[in-house]
This record gives structure tokens, sequence and C-alpha cells, in this order.
């Protein structure tokens, strides 16, 4: 089946892992992706650890398959020259440089537009184009402790911790998607394109949205909860007989089950337990209850038991075993590419499967400069401008 963005063009001036991400999220839709970087060393990831045996970057392979490379110097205005003439053919540009910096290079929306006015023009930057703090900079974590996520992350008597994952990254990458697709859609209706403004800052505030109605609602600024759910009992982690964690999360519905799996009969039977309201005001008591109950139960029985009595459990994975599950692979979750001096490589897919198509191989992340000739010449540059071009570090 034909991908759903097949034919579209997106010029991609971002680095490191978010927008990048994006992109990529772009590509395997279907849509063509030349990926802009500096001659000589590229995106900075391409130099990240770990390092495969050919000396390629992991984290840049997580992040940048399918795409084309093209290195371009954007100091020069001969490297700038090239990029406004690749703009000029394309559907999207996505950069994340600091406010300013593409309009000083003469690649900003409205010079682009001028010459292209269906382009969609997506900004991904720490704090957005606007506002006191738009020039200021800041990496994941940065976010993460700005925004309040870091503050709520750990357990209560312990210090704010960072999530497992970079996910002030992710999830901007995935607000890039959405900006792009707006675009995309709102240039359907009128023809033309627009700049859209995606700032890390404002992603990261925005997942606070249950967060911020219980503030607005009590007054109260959520705390650190450790893997307890604030508003429901029980929904937590708990450690087996074995060593091993399991995450119990029930509602009303499951908890006359849990109990009776648990052999807690006197808790299943009170009143006021029995809604989860009642559970919240008496957290200690429950939670202490279950705590003591599963520490006697071995994990792997316990799961079984508890997902025959429809309970909702899952055991606490490491990342090998979450991926190695039959379900992961029969959901083709990981796929693999081959590259050209790393051979075959494995790599999480674009979760969004198209129902009428099975998943085929992924397509490889690019060396550097590899389509820089081939891009130039599609936009007129010559054999001997392309060479001139190469022997003075432009490309």
């Amino acid at each position: 089946m034909t991908p759903p963005l097949e034919g579209l063009t997106v010029l991609d001036f971002s680095r490191v892992l978010a927008a990048p991400m994006a992109t990529q999220i772009l590509g395997e839709l279907g849509a063509t992706v030349i990926k802009v970087e500096r001659p000589g060393t590229g995106d900075e990831t391409r130099g990240f650890e770990p390092r495969l045996p050919a000396g390629e970057s992991a984290y840049f392979f997580a992040v940048n398959r399918g795409k084309r490379s093209v290195t371009l110097d954007l100091k020069d205005p001969r490297g700038r020259d090239a990029a406004r003439r690749l703009a000029a053919r394309s559907d999207v540009v996505v950069e994340n440089f600091l406010p300013g910096t593409m309009d000083r290079l003469g690649l900003g929306y409205e010079d682009l537009a001028e010459g292209n006015p269906g382009l969609v023009y997506v900004s991904a930057t720490g704090f957005g184009q606007t506002g006191p703090d738009r020039a200021r900079k800041g990496y994941d974590t940065v976010f993460q402790a700005l925004s309040g996520i870091m503050a709520m992350t750990g357990e209560p008597d312990g210090p704010p911790v960072k999530t497992g994952v970079p996910v002030a990254d992710l999830t901007s990458g995935l607000w890039v998607v959405i900006a792009v697709l707006t675009g995309l859609a709102g240039r359907g209706t009128g023809g033309r394109g627009r700049h859209l403004d995606v700032s890390m800052m404002d992603v990261q505030l925005s997942l606070h949205a249950l967060n911020a109605a219980r503030l607005f609602a009590l007054d109260e600024d959520p705390a650190r909860t450790g893997s307890q759910h604030p508003g429901r009992v029980p929904s937590a982690a708990f450690e087996a007989a074995d060593g091993r964690w399991v995450h119990v999360s029930c509602s009303d519905q499951h908890w006359a089950p849990l109990c009776r799996v648990l052999r807690l009969d006197e808790l299943g039977s009170d009143p006021a337990l029995r809604h989860n309201a009642g559970r919240v005001a008496h957290r200690d008591r429950v939670m202490n209850a279950l705590r003591a109950a599963i520490a006697g139960r071995e994990s792997g029985g316990l799961v079984e038991e508890l997902r025959a009595a429809d309970v909702p459990v899952g055991e606490v994975r490491g990342v090998r075993d979450a991926l190695a599950d039959p379900h992961a692979r029969a959901r083709g979750v990981v796929g693999t590419f081959s590259h050209p001096t790393e051979g075959a490589f494995p790599a999480i897919r674009t979760p969004l499967r198209d129902t009428g198509a099975e998943p085929g191989d992924l397509a490889s992340p690019p060396l550097l400069g590899a389509d820089t000739e081939t891009m130039l010449a599609e936009v007129g540059f010559g054999p001997a401008e392309i060479a001139a071009l190469r022997g003075e570090g432009v490309i």
C-alpha cells in the first residue's frame, strides 16, 4: 500500500534527538527526508557513545533511519544558496536552532516562504520563539527539572530524579510531527503554509494536565509518590517473594477479585473499601496489607492468577525482557536495517501500524554526506560547481 506521506519532501535542519526523531517518523510514513548536516562532522550525535564496530553511533542510528544526508556549510553563502534551492522544492522544513539563527542565515520562514508559499515550517526549540527565555539553552533533563516533572519523580522520601527515558525530547518530537501534519492539513484548505512554533518547555508543561487539575482543585502542589498513583489505590509496584516486582492497578470492579487472589477476605468484605475514594482515604491500611500478602507469593504464579481473575497486572521488566516479549515480537516492534558499514542492525519501529500491510525491513541511517552530490544536481548544480564546493569544504 502507498505510504500516507509518499510524495512529500521534508528538509531537515535539526540535530540531536527531539526533532530528528520527528523527521524519522515522517520518513517512515513515506516522506522523503533530506537531512542537512555540517561538512566533516555532521549531526553531533554521530559522535555520541556507544559506538558500533565500524565506528558509527548507535544513538544516531536510533532517530535517523531512512534519511538522505546532504552536507552544507550554512555559514558560506554558497551553502545557504544550496539550502534555499532545496527548500524551494520541499513541502516541509524542520529546524531546531536557537530563535533568530535561521533568520540571520536568510533561511527563516519569511525568507523561504517568499519563494515557496506553501512551505510548512516548524521551529522546535527549548523555550519557543517568544518570551523572556526564548534564547535560553537547555537539554532534556533541564526541561524535566524546570517543568516540575523531576520534582514529582522518585520515592516520597528520596531526591528528585529524572525519568528513565528522555521524556522531554521524545514527547517534544511527537509534537513536531503533530505540527507538521497540522501545517499540511491547513495548507490543503488555503494553499499557503505556515510557521509553527514547538517549545520543549511548553510540551513538558502540557504533560501536567492531570497534575494541574489537582493543583487547581485542591491548591496542592503534586508531590513524589514513587510507583503509586496519587488518586487510585491500589496502583503501585510490589515486591514478591522471589525479589521480582509486579505492578498492580485496579479500579472498583477489580477490587474483590484482587482480594480473593491474595486471600484478603477482611479487606474484600469491608464496605469502606469497596470504592476507590474509600481506599484512597485508607491508603496506608490497604497498601500495608497488599505488601505483606504479595511479599509471600512468587511473582510468576501471582501474575498468572491475577490475569486469570482479570486484574490489571504487569511484571516490572528490564528493556531486554520487554522487547523479547512474545506479544512485542508478534507486533513486529523490533525491525532490522542493513547499514553499508555496520551490516544488519536491529531498531525499534515507529509504533503506527497499517492494518492492510505487513511491516517490512527498516531503511538504513545515511552515511554522512552520502546524498550531497545527487541532491545538489537535482536542484541545478553542475558537476564543476559541485566539485568546486567539495574542494573548498562547502559540502
